[in-house]
């Protein structure tokens, strides 16, 4: 070997440990022991815990947990605890960092599996959010209404609520803040007597006022093209119409006052509704900390998970006193064909 050849092995050399240019070995990974809740929790602390009875969890699982089934690599997270993780995630609103902790897995897993499971079950929201697909079915939701004191020809109650959301960036980030001067979602519900929801519209942001919601929904058009027999009722916020009926503003006579009364009893039914989805689903009352999209998405799947809880027959949450919804602050005046249709409708009823 030459004399140069000798040096250029020693700059190598001095060059490596200069740089230090030796691969580094990689680290063997490792996975926390994972154990079922269902296993670990008496019947009454999983229900708090995780909002469903253990039975309701694993009719979840059967429901949903096909299509969540991993591939096997790495820390495989089994369908039953890809639920039951966003079940505890959405009804006890955990800090995502603090979920992942309780189940070993980690806090961008949780993110990931909560998205996940949220699409599978929105994928089925046509069996459990729908408005009345018949006659029989419309009739059926006007006698349970009636029940309740009376008030005939209602189909569903509407109302909306605001879902508290992060600041949203940008031009229209202004646009999501509500009169109460938080950024939120202005999410619409119908609901019938038993609470469920048959149909909602998640997207609109927090200044939107409710009528104007109801305006450009598909519902509308629906209810305008003679699709349903029966009507709706709804607050002071909105527009009356022939099939959408509002409480009288100023009632001049005893029908019409007895009229806003049992309009109030019935309408009820969807402050009930909110009140129950969120007192299950604590992140609907507190808020989310999550990207508008899985925001919106979320919204959804819970608003579907709230109606199979009433199908299962799930023990209702205690309803908080600052979970019942407020009327919009600017009444519209019933005129027009609305206000007559309403008028002859009380007059023949009351």
């Amino acid at each position: 070997m030459s004399i140069r050849d000798i040096e250029s092995v020693e700059e190598v050399v001095f060059m490596d440990e200069i740089f230090d240019c030796e691969q580094p070995r990689r680290k063997k990974k490792s996975y926390r022991a994972r154990v079922s809740p269902l296993e670990m929790y008496s019947d009454a602390e999983f229900r708090r815990k995780y909002r469903f009875s253990k039975e309701g969890a694993i009719k979840l699982i059967d429901l949903f947990g096909s299509q969540l089934k991993s591939d096997g690599r790495g820390g495989k997270l089994s369908p039953d605890l890809q639920i039951l993780n966003a079940l505890r995630c959405w009804g006890r609103n955990e800090v995502q960092d603090d979920s992942a902790d309780l189940h070993g897995i980690s806090q961008q897993s949780i993110t990931n599996v909560c998205r996940r499971v949220a699409l599978s079950i929105v994928q089925k929201k046509q069996m459990y959010i729908r408005m009345p697909a018949n006659l029989d079915e419309e009739v059926q939701k006007m006698n349970m209404f009636s029940d309740i004191c009376g008030f005939r020809s209602v189909v569903g109650c509407i109302d909306c609520t605001r879902i508290r959301i992060p600041h949203v960036p940008g031009n229209e980030g202004h646009y999501y803040i509500n009169r109460k001067n938080f950024p939120s979602l202005n999410v619409q519900v119908v609901c019938d007597a038993s609470l469920k929801i048959m149909d909602i519209v998640a997207r609109w942001y927090g200044s939107a006022h409710d009528s104007r919601i109801f305006n450009e929904s598909a519902l509308k058009l629906k209810f305008e093209g003679g699709q349903f027999h029966g009507r709706l009722l709804g607050d002071s916020g909105y527009t009356c119409t022939p099939y959408l009926f509002t409480p009288v503003l100023r009632p001049r006579s005893r029908k019409e006052v007895r009229y806003n009364a049992m309009h109030v009893r019935t309408r009820n039914s969807v402050e009930r509704c909110f009140g129950v989805l969120k007192s299950r689903f604590r992140c609907l009352q507190t808020g989310f900390r999550n990207s508008l999209e899985n925001i919106k998405l979320y919204i959804v799947a819970l608003a579907i998970l709230h109606n199979i809880a009433i199908i299962f027959n799930e023990e209702e949450f205690p309803v908080e006193e600052e979970v019942v919804e407020e009327q919009e602050l600017q009444p519209i005046q019933a005129v027009g064909r609305g206000a007559a249709v309403r008028a002859a409708f009380i007059e023949e009823n009351f």
